[in-house]
């Protein structure tokens, strides 16, 4: 299969449409999409990725009227959510229409939802016309990438269309928020910090380890954003070993800087979210060994990059 390349969000739709895959930006990560309501394009995309098909899709919305379409009922906890935050890097779970094909909630009945507000995005999902469920556009357990170039890395030839646009903004995926239970439960940390829904929501679950909890989410039961370079947390640079295959993501500087293949200090939380994927792959291609990165303090957007630096060390 080749796959095309395209700046234009109606020749992507119409690929999409005609029940082809495509890849697509959008504020947190490049996302793979088909259309919601031809189930045989949907299974390409667990194909596509080599995605297990427990791992249910977040569907992708351009109108609060298409919710209906994939939703059953909007709890009264989500209202608040989706006034203040979409369009925007929040995926909503809700209780699933019973049209929409099971295959996008790998059985379960409850659906993730996410209206994103990137233009780009927005137009090609008017263009679509459609729902469009879509994980991240990488190979399963990869880092999710975040330029159409790792795209095409991962899924050139496995797939029909790519959306091109810039590095995406926040570089972390969306905040996965479950509005079917009391009080709400934050299921994978995000874009969104768990401090902005309290201050919209007041009482918010978080850290919950269950299985039926982590079964309702994507990015959470299997091993996710992981390099080919074994990753190490470490909690300070003096915890590092330098060496010309090792290479070094954190907000403090180790020493000595050249002992290391690679250094890559970043100024602030969102620099290091915004880069640490594109980081995680610029390694693979140079061909490091280890990556030492550092943690951060678990609030607001450190919450999620912990998360990502967590599921990227398990082995």
């Amino acid at each position: 299969m080749t796959t095309t390349l395209t700046t234009f969000p109606t020749e992507a739709a119409d690929r999409l449409r005609r029940g082809g895959l495509v890849g697509f930006p959008t504020e947190t990560v490049y996302g793979l999409g088909a259309d919601a309501f031809q189930p045989e394009a949907v299974k390409r995309i667990f194909e596509a990725k080599g995605r297990p098909a427990d791992n249910p899709l977040i569907v992708h919305v351009r109108r609060r009227e298409q919710i209906g379409q994939v939703a059953a009922t909007i709890p009264a906890a989500a209202e608040p959510l989706l006034e203040r935050f979409l369009p925007g890097p929040l995926t909503i779970i809700l209780p699933r229409h019973p049209e929409l094909p099971s295959v996008i909630t790998a059985g379960l009945d409850t659906v993730g939802v996410r209206m994103p507000g990137l233009p780009l995005t927005q137009r090609f999902l008017a263009a679509c016309d459609t729902p469009v469920p879509a994980p991240s556009a990488n190979r399963s357990g990869r880092p999710s990438p975040t330029t159409w170039e790792a795209v095409q890395d991962d899924l050139g030839g496995r797939i029909d269309c790519i959306l091109q646009g810039g590095q995406t903004e926040a570089g972390v995926e969306s905040t996965v928020v479950d509005c079917t239970t009391e009080p709400v439960e934050v299921l994978r940390p995000g874009a969104v910090s768990v401090e902005a829904l309290r201050d919209v929501l007041g009482a918010v679950r978080t850290e919950s380890s269950t299985e039926a909890s982590a079964l309702r989410s994507p990015g959470t039961r299997h091993r996710h954003y992981a390099p080919a370079a074994e990753v190490r947390l470490v909690e300070d640079p003096s915890e590092t070993e330098p060496g010309p295959k090792h290479a070094y993501i954190g907000l403090d500087a180790p020493a000595p800087p050249d002992a290391f293949g690679a250094v890559f200090v970043e100024p602030d939380l969102e620099a290091y979210a915004h880069d640490l994927f594109h980081v995680f792959r610029t390694c693979d291609e140079k061909g490091f060994e280890i990556i030492y990165a550092q943690t951060v303090p678990p609030t607001g957007l450190g919450r999620a990059l912990n998360d990502r630096l967590r599921r990227a060390a398990a082995r």
